[in-house]
């Protein structure tokens, strides 16, 4: 048994997993001559089967036949068919264990593998602790460690035993990392860290915990605290290059698991793990402060010119009384001349009569005012905001370690420019301070009749650094968020290495630009299709003309005749509290055991308590109120099995076990194949203490708030979520979904809303292999591309916006599959790097030339829209799915009005993770039931038409009670195999 469980039983099934499909089983097991004539020499069709049987297994996946093994019927069906022998026979097979002892040694020898034996057990772990030093998870030492067994051809023993040696070489790869880091510390260094764990003599917070707190609000004072830490940490005089002795991955690991503890249990490590934790919070912590900085700088100028465009608002309703004045008087001066002219009066007698002199006079003054070109801009209302400006300013210019790209060294040279100003004392930018980088709305305001204004000139160098950060044409030593560029690609070594193997992760495995042009060929024949059908009037609800594309809407997607059995379903669904719901969702799928104990990676001692603190989370409750909800539970509890069990990747692994236990459930099939997905965010208020961490988007209103971003299959099932910033758009987090979470499924296509595309994002989705269909609102205004300008296409010309820029995707067509390639890998989160491209335009050809192949996939994505209508209904119908899961999700993140009140991100992050593992298990749970009901219906003769089975769903919760005391029963109060009562249809 292994030392500590670093697979999930879904990830054991798959890592020695025998072939049972028809195709795979034609790959791996068709017999050559050779092969048949050796099993030929056994006897009887039993030994001859078991003997190929025996063959093929080692083959692949490269195991020996043991008691235990379960091989699939359908191998041995195949099998047997190909050696003429009745598959019957296998059950005579191995009576003798010297039989099947004596066939696997002839078999290996055959075959020239050996058997496992102690020898090659610590040869593996050996190896495999290379393997961890780089990376804990499971799944991937355990994978690492067979293909090992493989190449040394060496028939592998059963799974648990590759899991132990996996675990042993983990636990030695951790102590090594101890070691390493260790060394690089000094007993200066341990007592400097040591002292981090001490209490403040200010404050009741231990010196790491205040070094580690997040900014409370984005103002100038935040700000500063904010620097002062940043300060704090270099001032260790810590060896920080030591972080680089340990993969990035580990060290992020064994930070993220200090940051998890109290001082107290720090202090309570052997010294060896106490210091090296303590020196990876230290790294991380310094990189995290560095990026909250550059995030709070982002949000107070964000914040500054928001509330100058709300006060511009303002002052032009406030005036609106004002100028219908003036405009009454201008239009009866209008009159007043104009009759004058045909009366021949003098102008200036009649006038003074009129209006008077002194009204006029006032009345152009006030004109002069409202139309001062200064006023024309909201801009010039940010000036009231420069002192809070420059209560931070000099201080955070002064702590950030800035580079920048050519394309930025103007604006570099700017910020230099006020570094010494503000060094110095001066009160006026010098004449040769550097002005290119001002745009052209700011320069009314920058270049004034007395010179260049300071408070306008450094504002305008602030705002435009906020947006070189973001773009990353500006870059901070230091930080991770805002590195640069290149840093976060794959080494060009690395890319190329694969490139010329063929072994890149993408559509096209070589690289060769041969398939772009292939695409691009198909683009041409694609729009001359589309051309010809709709000159034909032959496309299937759409109407092309002149004025643009007009397309019928769909009819709902719910048919009326549908409701009655929904109706009779859900009115059958038995009555149950959500802690019932919870317990027998576990007892079918054990989702509790992945909570493991973050130091000795045991499972919870007290099962209620952990689902306790994982209810708090999911219907917003909180600890506290928790607490104060459940009889005999206390606050002191919760928080300890929540530090110690309830992590991000403990929440992944659950959700992930819900999941897979739903889409293994014969009913799904009525809802899809598990191959289409669909995501969606959804904003929640931030109120109290969490209000200072909202973002505002006007989308939204002007209330702070946080978005969910999730990731829903075709059968309902949330398989990923992200707590993100609601000013982020949509499209940033997609490949996220996708690309990261820990469910077993394989998603093929797509689909999101207008928020949901980026034609960056429409490029790298094709070229990491997904089928990208977004429902793209006022379709009509979105533009069809071509590879060259084509009169031919007559009737699509109202559609066409340009041609493709063919060269830019030609010369940059290296960098663009070694970005994608970076992204495949996990060299960097694919989040991170659409943020980069989709932020403030960077100067260079990269992101253009994606962007090019983006508008090429669109506009084939578009052509197909056109003409495909069950590619509009089934995108539409997937985008409902995840509507009634962020229905269903309102309805369960009750408390606290629905609103986000934790003040750390972290805590946030679990409020978000505590409810997608809720709702998941609430579709779980109604899917099993589902399937009782209508196989009910059927056996007291309501036979249902299957046709209508697709249009039940699980995301319901009206016979689920989400409120009251949350108590649990001692046991699960259903037994294994038995299920609750269904009410009568009639009893709804």
């Amino acid at each position: 048994m292994a030392l500590r469980s670093l697979l999930t039983t879904a990830e054991r099934g798959q890592v020695l997993e025998i072939p049972a499909g028809t195709e795979e089983l034609a790959a791996h097991y068709t017999l050559g001559e050779a092969d048949m004539s050796l099993v030929r020499q056994r006897r009887a069709d039993a030994n001859r089967l078991g003997f190929a049987i025996q063959l093929c297994l080692l083959r692949h996946p490269g195991i020996a036949l043991a008691d235990d093994t379960e091989v699939p019927p359908e191998m041995i069906d195949w099998v047997a068919a190909r050696l003429a022998i009745t598959a019957e026979a296998w059950d005579e097979y191995g009576t003798r264990g010297e039989t099947r002892q004596e066939h696997g040694r002839e078999i290996r020898a055959y075959l020239g593998m050996s058997a496992f034996g102690i020898a090659d057990f610590r040869q593996l772990v050996e190896h495999m602790g290379e393997v961890a030093a780089q990376t804990d998870k499971g799944l991937v030492l355990v994978e690492g460690a067979r293909d090992f067994l493989r190449s040394r051809k060496v028939a592998a023993p059963g799974v648990e035993i590759i899991e132990r040696a996996c675990a042993q070489a983990l636990t030695r790869a951790n102590r090594q990392i101890y070691a390493v880091l260790g060394a690089q510390l000094s007993l200066d260094h341990r007592g400097r860290l040591d002292g981090l764990l001490l209490r403040r003599t200010d404050s009741s917070l231990t010196e790491i915990g205040w070094l580690r707190q997040a900014p409370l609000r984005p103002n100038a004072r935040a700000m500063n605290e904010h620097i002062d830490r940043l300060t704090a940490w270099p001032a260790l005089c810590l060896p920080w290059d030591a972080g680089k002795l340990v993969h990035r991955n580990r060290l992020l690991k064994l930070a993220r698991e200090g940051a998890s503890m109290t001082a107290a249990d720090l202090a309570k490590f052997e010294p060896g793990r106490r210091y090296a934790t303590l020196f990876a919070m230290s790294v991380e912590s310094m990189a995290t402060i560095t990026d909250e900085i550059i995030d709070l700088h982002d949000r107070i100028i964000g914040r500054i010119i928001r509330t100058a465009r709300n006060k511009q608002n303002q002052n032009t309703l406030a005036s609106r009384a004002t100028v219908a004045a003036m405009m009454r008087l201008h239009s009866k001066l209008g009159d007043t001349l104009i009759a004058t002219k045909e009366n021949g009066e003098d102008p200036f007698v009649a006038i003074d009569t009129a209006i008077g002199w002194e009204s006029l006079a006032e009345s152009i003054a006030q004109a002069k005012e409202l139309t001062r070109p200064a006023l024309e801009d909201h801009l010039a209302l940010v000036s009231a905001h420069f002192t809070t400006l420059r209560r931070y300013t000099p201080s955070f210019l002064a702590v950030l370690d800035l580079q920048a790209a050519p394309a930025a060294q103007d604006l570099l040279a700017a910020i230099k420019v006020i570094r010494t100003v503000n060094t110095t004392g001066a009160r006026k930018i010098p004449d040769d301070a550097p002005t290119s980088f001002i745009r052209a709305r700011w320069k009314p305001l920058v270049f004034t009749e007395n010179g260049t204004d300071r408070g306008f000139y450094e504002f305008c160098a602030l705002a435009e650094l906020k947006n070189a950060l973001r773009s990353g044409d500006m870059w901070v030593t230091g930080s991770r968020q805002f590195r640069d560029f290149k840093d976060y690609l794959l080494a060009g070594s690395d890319y190329t290495a694969m490139k010329d193997a063929g072994e890149l992760p993408l559509v096209t495995a070589n690289g060769s630009e041969e398939y772009l042009q292939n695409r691009l060929a198909l683009l041409s024949e694609r729009l001359q299709q589309v051309n010809t059908l709709a000159a034909r009037n032959e496309l299937p609800g759409v109407l092309i003309t002149k004025n643009g594309v007009k397309i019928t809407p769909l009819e709902t997607i719910v048919p009326q005749h549908a409701q009655p059995l929904i109706d009779q379903a859900s009115a059958m669904f038995p009555r149950i509290r959500i802690t019932d719901l919870l317990m027998e969702v576990d007892g079918w799928t054990g989702f509790t055991r992945h909570f493991t104990n973050l130091k000795s990676g045991q499972l919870s001692k007290d099962k209620q308590l952990l689902l306790t603190a994982i209810l708090a989370d999911g219907i917003n409750l909180g600890l506290t109120k928790m607490s104060e909800s459940c009889t005999g539970i206390t606050y002191a509890q919760l928080d300890r099995q929540q530090a110690s069990h309830i992590r991000d990747e403990t929440y992944s692994a659950a959700l992930a076990e819900l999941v897979n236990t739903q889409h293994a459930h014969s009913f799904v099939a009525h809802w899809g194949d598990g191959t289409t997905s669909s995501s969606d965010g959804q904003r929640f208020r931030a109120g109290s203490h969490a209000e200072s961490t909202g973002h505002v988007n006007p989308k939204y209103g002007a209330e702070p708030g946080r978005m969910i971003y999730t990731h829903v299959s075709d059968k309902y099932s949330p398989f990923h979520s992200k707590l993100i910033n609601v000013g982020d758009r949509d499209a940033t987090y997609v490949l996220d979904g996708l690309l990261y979470h820990e469910a077993d499924l394989a998603i093929q296509e797509h689909y999101t809303d207008t928020a949901g595309f980026t034609d960056h994002l429409f490029a790298l989705m094709h070229l990491l292999g997904y089928r990208f269909a977004p429902r793209i609102r006022n379709i009509d205004d979105t533009r069809l591309y071509t590879p060259t300008n084509d009169p031919e296409l007559a009737i699509l010309a109202p559609l066409i916006g340009g041609t493709i820029n063919t060269k830019t995707i030609t010369a940059h067509w290296d960098e663009i599959l070694r970005l994608a390639t970076s992204i495949k890998t996990g060299t960097v989160t694919a989040s991170l790097m659409m943020r980069k491209l989709g932020a403030y335009p960077r100067q260079n050809g990269l992101a253009t030339a994606l962007r090019e192949l983006g508008k090429l996939e669109r506009t084939l994505f578009l052509l197909d829209w056109l003409q495909d209508p069950n590619l509009r209904r089934k995108v539409t119908a997937g985008l409902n799915k995840g509507e009634a899961r962020n229905t269903l999700a309102r309805a369960v993140f009750f408390n606290r009005l629905g609103e986000i009140r934790d003040r750390s991100f972290e805590q946030q992050r679990y409020r978000a993770s505590g409810l997608n593992l809720l709702t998941a298990a609430i579709v779980l749970w109604n899917t099993v039931y589902l399937d009782r009901t209508i196989t009910t219906l059927n056996q007291e003769g309501n036979t249902t038409d299957p046709d209508l089975l697709r249009f039940l769903s699980p995301p319901g919760w009206e016979h689920i009670n989400l409120t009251g005391d949350y108590t649990w029963p001692r046991t699960n109060q259903i037994k294994p195999g038995k299920y609750r009562p269904l009410r009568r249809s009639t009893k709804p």
